[in-house]
C-alpha cells in the first residue's frame, strides 16, 4: 500500500468480494492503532490473522513505489521464517516468475452454484437496475476469481446467475441455453490458461458474452489478438477511460498487469475504450460475434460508478439476441 496510514477504517464482512482472501501478503508503512469506522467489526491485524495472511509494517512503501515507477514490476519475498538467510530470500525472489503461471485455477470455485443476491437497496445507485426485474435473463458466469459485486450488479439488472468453475466445459454451458455468458476478472497471465481461451472461443459467437478484466484479455486472445505484460500494470480507483464512440470519459477502478494489444486484433473487432493515461486498450466489441469486454471493473467495488452502464449494454445485447 502506497498510502502511509493503513488500518484506521478497520474491516467489515460486508465489503468482502470473495469467500476467501487470496492475498499472499500485505506491506504497509504505518499501522493505525485505532479503528474509527462505524461499520468495522475487527481490526486489520485481526482480519489477517484469521485469514492466515502475513503482513508487515514500518516499511518505506513510497520508496518501493518510486523504484517500481522506474524499473516496472519487480518480484520480492516476504517470509515469517527467521531461519532463512538474506541470500535464500533473494534466491526465492529471483527464481519466481509470474509469466506463464496459471493463477485462476487456485481462486475459482470448484462446483457450480446459483447466485441470488442483489445490491442492497441502501447501496443501489442506478435507476436502470430496478427496471429490469421482468427480463429474466439467465447468465452463466465463469469464475476466474469473480468479485461478488459483479454478480450483484447482474442480479440487480434482473439476471438469474449460474456461476461455474474456470475449467467448466463450454459444451455444458451451451446445454444450459443461457441468454449470456460472463467471463469474469481474475489474476495472472491470460497466456498461461489456454484452456480458458479455448472455452471463450467455443462460446463466443453462439451466445452473447461479456468479459471483464481477465475475461477481456481472454476474449482478446480468443478473437485472434494477443496480450502483453505491462511495465507495472494499472492499479487503483481513478483511471480515466474514454468511450471512443461517445467521447464520454469514465473514471474507473483497475487492477491488472496484462493488456490486449489493440494492433493485433483482427478486422471486425472494435476498440471501444482507451485508457487516457497511456492509450492502452480498455474495451473491445465484436457485434458480429455478440461480444463485448472491458479491461477495468464496472462493478465499482471499490471505486466510482461511472462504468455501471456496461451492465445495461450487456442486457441490451441479450435482448437483441433474444429478439432474433
Amino acid at each position: 500500500m502506497t498510502n502511509p496510514h493503513i488500518g484506521n477504517t478497520g474491516v467489515n464482512s460486508g465489503d468482502e468480494e470473495s469467500q476467501e482472501c487470496h492475498l499472499g501478503g500485505l506491506i504497509i508503512r504505518s499501522l493505525s492503532n485505532c479503528v474509527s469506522n462505524w461499520r468495522a467489526i475487527e481490526t486489520l491485524p485481526e482480519y489477517l490473522k484469521r485469514r492466515n495472511v502475513m503482513g508487515i509494517y514500518d516499511v518505506d512503501t513510497r520508496a518501493i513505489t518510486r523504484r517500481l515507477r522506474e524499473d516496472g514490476s519487480l518480484v520480492g519475498a516476504l517470509s515469517t521464517d527467521t531461519s532463512k538467510t538474506d541470500e535464500e530470500l533473494l534466491h526465492a525472489a529471483r527464481t519466481w516468475e509470474i509469466v506463464g503461471k496459471d493463477l485462476i485455477s487456485g481462486v475459482s470455485c470448484t462446483e457450480p452454484y446459483e447466485w441470488k443476491y442483489r445490491t442492497d437497496d441502501e447501496w443501489e445507485f442506478s435507476a436502470e437496475a430496478g427496471k429490469a426485474d421482468t427480463e429474466g435473463f439467465h447468465v452463466v458466469a465463469y469464475d476466474f476469481g469473480v468479485k461478488h459485486n459483479i454478480l450483484r450488479r447482474l442480479s440487480s439488472y434482473g439476471c438469474k446467475i449460474t456461476v461455474v468453475p474456470s475449467n467448466w466445459p463450454a459444451s455444458e454451458v451451451i446445454k444450459l441455453n443461457p441468454d449470456g455468458v460472463l467471463f469474469s476478472n481474475g489474476p495472472g497471465d491470460p497466456s498461461a490458461v489456454p484452456y480458458a481461451v479455448d472455452t471463450v472461443k467455443e462460446v463466443t459467437g453462439k451466445i452473447p458474452v461479456f468479459g471483464i478484466c481477465m475475461g477481456h484479455q481472454l476474449l482478446g486472445q480468443a478473437l485472434g489478438g494477443s496480450t502483453f505484460k505491462m511495465k507495472f500494470g494499472h492499479h487503483g480507483g481513478n483511471h480515466p477511460v474514454r468511450h471512443i464512440q461517445t467521447g464520454r470519459v469514465e473514471i474507473s477502478s483497475q487492477n491488472h498487469n496484462y493488456a490486449v494489444d489493440s494492433a493485433s486484433l483482427p478486422e471486425g473487432v472494435e476498440v471501444t475504450h482507451i485508457n487516457l493515461n497511456d492509450g492502452s486498450c480498455a474495451g473491445i466489441s465484436y457485434p458480429a460475434m455478440k461480444a463485448m469486454s472491458l479491461q477495468y471493473h464496472p462493478e465499482s467495488s471499490p471505486g466510482p460508478h461511472d462504468a455501471d452502464p456496461a451492465f445495461q449494454r450487456f442486457i441490451e445485447m441479450m435482448k437483441e439476441n433474444r429478439g432474433h
